[in-house]
């Protein structure tokens, strides 16, 4: 099963291991991997709860960004294919 884990979760946990917690300990606790503890931490390092929800609406709003201009290269494609055809 997978689980998610909120912002205040994971930086949570981060800040555990900067206080000295031993990152096994952690990710047993929250029923993890430690590679996925290490993702966290190379990702949400230094963030605060703010910082990191922040974070997540500017990726969200780039993956839209990024949808739309994928979209309009399409369109722009097709029009070019329909003008170059000779009648």
């Amino acid at each position: 099963m997978k689980k998610r884990y909120t912002e205040e979760q994971i930086i949570r946990a981060i800040k555990q291991h900067e206080a000295g917690a031993k990152v096994d300990d952690i990710c047993r606790e929250m029923g993890i991997s430690t590679g996925t503890f290490y993702n966290w931490r190379s990702k949400y390092a230094g963030l605060e709860v703010n910082e990191a929800k922040r974070l997540k609406e500017l990726e969200s709003e780039n993956n839209k960004l990024k949808r739309l201009l994928a979209e309009k290269m399409l369109e722009v494609e097709g029009m070019k294919d329909v003008l170059s055809k000779k009648w």
